[in-house]
């Protein structure tokens, strides 16, 4: 019986990295699409410039963030799925919080050496600063809500979860909003 449990873990994971796979490179090609436009000068020559479709700065912090966390919310879907009705199990949030912290903290200092001793630098600070806040905020927002202090220990009402769902689309906008301001500075 455990043999059976082990092969079906190793498959659901072996599915979840093929299927994660797919989807970034899907991903890749949504976010390197280009269009092309037509400008012309003061003399009415045409100009013709190759410019992305997609703002970088709202593709990392949406397709390439949910791309390279589709494992876990892959996971914690099918988590949540098994144990509908009941106490959720702790696979869920462990798993997307403890990625989440492998992200912030071993990928960026894995970067920061790998160049050396160059010197480092952060040109976006805008974007970096609302990043860095926001996931910040976003620790202690699930604190506030999991530790429960004025509600039923641990439950999650509806209006948090909207909130938390509001919070996502006022990161992007103000992410968005630095971006499009250092673009008009510089």
């Amino acid at each position: 019986m455990a043999v059976i449990y082990i092969l079906t873990l190793f498959y659901l994971f072996l599915g979840i990295s093929i299927i994660a796979d797919i989807f970034m490179e899907a991903i890749e090609v949504i976010c390197s699409k280009t269009k092309i436009v037509e400008v012309r000068d003061k003399e009415r020559n045409i100009f013709f410039y190759e410019l992305p479709v997609w703002n970088p700065t709202i593709a990392n912090l949406t397709l390439m963030a949910l791309g390279s966390s589709a494992p876990e919310i892959l996971l914690s879907v099918i988590d949540t799925m098994n144990t509908l009705g009941e106490v959720p199990g702790e696979l869920g949030v462990f798993a997307i919080v403890g990625s989440a912290a492998f992200n912030l903290l071993f990928i960026s200092g894995i970067c920061i050496l790998s160049v050396g001793d160059e010197p480092k630098k952060i040109y976006d600070l805008g974007v970096f600063a609302t990043t860095s806040i926001f996931s910040i905020w976003a620790y202690l927002w699930m604190y506030i809500v999991l530790s429960g202090e004025g509600d039923q220990n641990g439950v999650v009402e509806i209006w948090e979860a909207w909130l938390t769902v509001f919070f996502f689309f006022l990161l992007t906008g103000l992410a968005y909003g630095a971006d499009r301001y250092k673009a008009s500075v510089v």
